[in-house]
């Protein structure tokens, strides 16, 4: 319906991301259900949480309830703020030794004084469903990845269900962290596409963006590209997602298209904002990914994905 009501107020396409991210946890499905049947094998996802912050929890929420969706175990572990770096560890362990845990993932941002780094390395590269650890990191930059970061991942599941080509063009990746900018430039370039990788101190950051026919922002900077970064007709995927609560703000970067984004903030007190000014972008780009309903439903879907992966791969059953 976002996607539905955006297309009709602009030129470019909208790269709807539920569609893939529904296809994905059917097939993740179909899988689960076959790999009970045929090997009694039930894969289980264990999620750990540390302290209370409320947008972790939710994304734990969204997380175990695409387990129950997909027919996943899920277990999870809530630890209070006060948990130490040693506590943490001997859990992640814990974990790392058991069969009936096939994948692991400790969400991020831990609390002041533990190290993410340590955890990090601490769990099995073969249960590492968020594809954080060095091994696989390592195996992703050699060209031989086995559990890829979510969102990244599926960015190009978005990329290949709506057709838009990668081998040749000319992509710009804005954003260098571990989990999104660099996994996505390897994954692109895994594929053929000529990468860029730009960055918040990118001098005259909008003279390189502008030759991308491919251009993904994961900057963490509401709005930060608006149409003077676009080529036009390019494919622009945001894979931002912040809480914007200023009107003023809201205003400026939605347009026309800024009503429902209002009645979002009388009724929970924010709307979701992406990196790109989206009403610049509509206006100049061929092909967009709106925020919400664009990447941010895939990452869940690709989690989903791994853990299945991650199940198979520690039984031998794919290399």
């Amino acid at each position: 319906m976002i996607a539905e009501n955006l297309k009709a107020s602009n030129q470019a396409a909208l790269l709807d991301g539920a569609v893939v991210a529904n296809q994905i946890k059917e097939q993740v499905k179909r899988e689960v259900e076959s790999l009970v049947r045929e090997q009694g094998v039930a894969p289980c996802l264990a999620t750990i949480l540390v302290g209370e912050d409320p947008a972790s929890a939710v994304y734990i929420r969204n997380k175990i309830r695409a387990c129950e969706e997909v027919g996943i175990k899920s277990e999870h572990h809530g630890l209070p703020e006060s948990t130490s770096a040693t506590e943490l560890l001997e859990l992640v362990r814990s974990l790392n030794a058991r069969d009936d845990v096939d994948g692991i993932l400790t969400q991020l941002p831990l609390p002041e004084g533990i190290d993410e780094t340590v955890v990090i390395e601490e769990i099995d590269p073969l249960k590492d469903v968020d594809g954080f650890h060095p091994i696989n990191v390592g195996r992703l930059s050699q060209g031989h990845p086995q559990l890829v970061p979510c969102t990244p991942a599926g960015v190009i599941e978005l990329l290949d269900y709506h057709q838009i080509e990668i081998r040749g063009v000319s992509a710009c990746v804005v954003g260098r962290s571990q989990i999104v900018g660099r996994p996505m430039a390897q994954l692109l370039l895994q594929r053929d596409a000529t990468v860029t990788m730009c960055h918040s101190r990118t001098r005259d950051l909008a003279a390189v963006t502008r030759q991308a026919d491919l251009l993904v922002v994961a900057v963490g900077r509401p709005g930060m590209i608006g149409a003077a970064h676009i080529k036009p007709g390019a494919t622009v995927v945001d894979v931002g997602m912040e809480k914007l609560t200023d009107p003023a703000e809201v205003q400026r970067l939605f347009g026309s298209a800024a009503e429902k984004r209002f009645a979002a903030i009388s009724k929970r007190g924010y709307t979701l904002i992406g990196d790109v000014n989206q009403a610049e972008a509509l206006e100049v780009a061929g092909k967009f990914t709106p925020v919400p309903g664009g990447v941010g439903l895939l990452t869940v879907a690709m989690l989903m994905k791994n853990t299945l992966k991650a199940a198979k791969l520690r039984r031998g059953l794919i290399q």
